[in-house]
């Protein structure tokens, strides 16, 4: 079964060093979008995070977050650098003077000065994090792949009985077609038969004239065609994998097709049944756009 492009996953996973949660989320887009947020101590991962997620959605534009809480803060530590923090102090003590302003810098001021305070970590077991962060994101992919699947049976039943809808018009427009041809036929004969005599205009040749008009007017190639979309538009819903481009292919196809028979109509029936195409095939197209 076709798969939805919104979704949402999320998942964690723990280990001695702490905990690893991972949130996906996506949209449609026409192509693969992928969007990453990670903590610093765990961009390392970002490379393979991407490729984990190449490998399991085709389309869509998907968003991941990772955040880690660690268990414990023993590695992490203040460093002050008293260098910078001098040079902060000989600069604020010049300006006094310079300005004849008070001095008022305070020690809990200073190390609150860029660069004064620097965070330091200790070493990150990268191994540890990888494996524990594998956890976590098969897990939130697991979830929003069923979570996307889910969202495309939903789409698939509701497209096919859409499409079926077209079908039964298309049917409809079908069964008037000999209706459109004959009552053109009669109404352009009764209007040139008025004058034809007089204005010396051979019988034959305006039989022979009306016949090609009627059928420059002919929908039949249309309708074939159109059902011809229809079965295999059906067809490709019942298809696993990637089907959403080839169903937008499809629905332009169909939409083009029930322009030119709309242009074609000269009977209010079909008409009717014209406009309701285009109506249909304008929902299936906007559904289609959320189809991987």
């Amino acid at each position: 079964m076709a798969a939805s492009m919104t979704g949402f996953g999320r998942a964690a996973a723990e280990g001695s060093s702490g905990r690893i949660t991972v949130e996906i989320k996506s949209v449609n887009h026409r192509y693969l979008d992928v969007t990453t947020k990670l903590p610093r101590e765990l961009n390392f991962l970002d490379p393979l995070l991407r490729e984990t997620v190449k490998e399991r959605i085709v389309r869509g534009k998907v968003d991941v977050s990772v955040t880690f809480d660690a268990f414990s803060d023993d590695s992490v530590a203040l460093r002050f650098n008293p260098k910078i923090a001098e040079a902060y102090v000989r600069s604020a003590l010049e300006a006094s003077e310079k300005f004849n302003l008070n001095y008022d810098l305070t020690a809990s001021r200073l190390i609150t000065l860029l660069h004064v305070m620097d965070t330091e970590t200790g070493e990150t077991d990268e191994e540890a994090l990888t494996a524990l962060f594998s956890e976590a994101m098969d897990e939130a992919l697991d979830a929003f792949g069923k979570a996307r699947a889910a969202e495309g049976e939903r789409l698939v039943r509701d497209l096919t009985e859409k499409v079926r809808e077209l079908s039964r018009l298309v049917d409809e427009v079908e069964k008037r077609i000999p209706v459109l041809i004959e009552g053109y036929k009669e109404r352009l004969t009764d209007r040139l038969s008025q004058f034809s005599e007089a204005d010396g205009i051979d019988s034959g040749r305006l039989a022979q004239e009306v016949t090609l008009y009627a059928d420059k007017i002919a929908i039949d190639e249309e309708v074939v065609r159109l059902k011809s979309h229809i079965t295999e538009t059906l067809a490709t819903l019942e298809k696993d994998g990637e089907i959403g481009r080839r169903l937008d292919f499809l629905s332009q196809e169909m939409n083009r097709e029930a322009n030119t028979i709309l242009s074609k109509s000269t009977d209010v029936e079909t008409d009717r049944a014209g406009v309701q195409m285009k109506t249909l095939i304008e929902k299936i197209r906007e559904q289609i756009q959320n189809l991987e």
